[in-house]
């Protein structure tokens, strides 16, 4: 079962949880120093599994919707968790912000996995904290 809930819904161990999580991928995992948990949590849609082995964050913007922070636990990973995911928060982004494009900073070689979800690259392949990264937007489809 999915959860989306604004900064200020969560409750305290719901925030550890996710956290830890994003430390522990973000972080520890992918060998990055930087500042993790940042202000745009504070107006950001939290979206995460009910066992939290899934986490993604959405940041409306004026032009376009940001889902960021995507992470599946290493334990859960391969189990199609990543789609599932993902299709939660392009449903949430469709119906909360509708006509709005979606954005993601996708690792680079993550493209194939967004480019099934309907995601065109729209930036060269950039070092983002020494990680290949690109930019990849998902235009609002009308219904």
């Amino acid at each position: 079962m999915w959860k989306i809930k604004a900064f200020d819904q969560l409750t305290v161990r719901e925030l550890h949880a996710i956290y830890f999580l994003r430390t522990k991928i973000f972080v520890v995992e992918q060998a990055c120093a930087y500042q993790e948990v940042d202000e745009l949590d504070l107006d950001a849609m939290h979206l995460f599994d009910t066992d939290f082995h899934a986490y993604a964050r959405i940041i409306p913007d004026e032009a376009v919707t940001h889902i960021g922070r995507v992470l599946v636990h290493p334990d859960f990973r391969k189990q199609g968790l990543s789609r599932q995911l993902m299709n939660e928060a392009i449903a949430y982004c469709q119906t909360a912000y509708p006509g709005k494009a979606i954005h993601v900073q996708a690792q680079a070689h993550l493209q194939p996995f967004y480019g099934s979800l309907g995601f065109e690259p729209i930036s060269d392949v950039y070092l983002e904290d020494d990680i290949p990264h690109l930019d990849m937007v998902k235009e609002e489809v009308n219904n």
